[in-house]
């Protein structure tokens, strides 16, 4: 999958120019943690709900409400955005995209376009909940398998092999990698009345031992 089909398309944004206190409601109103920052069209900076409370006051102030909101409408976005912002771009991979967020440690990005353009956001939210459409877990009435498999060639079609023997469809794999050359292979499968006990005898008898098994939804 790819940013573009997943992100928060024609974003909204604030200009360098607005008052903290006008960005603050922006993002209260929309329940938004981040907002980019253009100006003529340029992304020009990126800044989050944090950047705010690090400027605001303490709670232990002795200002009072209005004093506070006078305060923050004198600062405007420039004074506290990030120049530097990290983005990605519309034609990335989902996994590219949180891999950056990991690597620096960020829940957001803006995303750009060939030309330069701001064309949307993506956020930590959008991947998780990818994820979990992807497991299938909206719709429920699925069964994960976990089997813990050596590392070599063939394995994959070996087990395959058998699942289609046994006449079972199989909706989707995830492998992990642990320790000592293993992986743990993730298999989920449409549940049936029957169950899985003949499937799992059949990979127990080629050497594939079921480790866990949970029926979600």
């Amino acid at each position: 999958m790819f940013v573009a089909e997943r992100m928060t398309k024609h974003p909204i944004s604030v200009t360098s120019d607005a008052t903290i206190l006008q960005a603050d409601r922006l993002m209260k109103k929309h329940k938004f943690h981040r907002l980019p920052v253009v100006d003529d069209g340029k992304l020009v900076g990126y800044f989050s709900d944090r950047d705010i409370m690090r400027v605001a006051p303490s709670p232990a102030t002795t200002l009072s409400k209005f004093e506070i909101r006078s305060l923050l409408d004198k600062l405007s976005v420039k004074d506290i955005m990030r120049e530097k912002v990290i983005t990605v771009s519309e034609g990335a991979t989902l996994e590219e995209a949180a891999l950056i967020m990991y690597n620096n440690k960020v829940g957001g990005l803006p995303v750009i376009s060939q030309v330069g353009a701001l064309v949307g956001i993506i956020t930590a939210t959008d991947i998780l909940k990818t994820f979990i459409e992807v497991m299938g877990l909206p719709g429920g009435g699925k069964t994960r398998l976990t089997l813990e498999v050596e590392n070599k060639i063939g394995v994959m079609a070996e087990i395959t092999k058998i699942f289609a023997d046994n006449g079972i469809n199989i909706d989707s794999f995830i492998t992990c990698k642990q320790k000592n050359n293993l992986y743990e292979l993730v298999v989920r499968l449409e549940d049936r009345p029957q169950g899985f006990d003949d499937i799992k005898n059949a990979l127990d008898a080629r050497g594939y031992k079921v480790i866990h098994s949970v029926n979600i939804g």
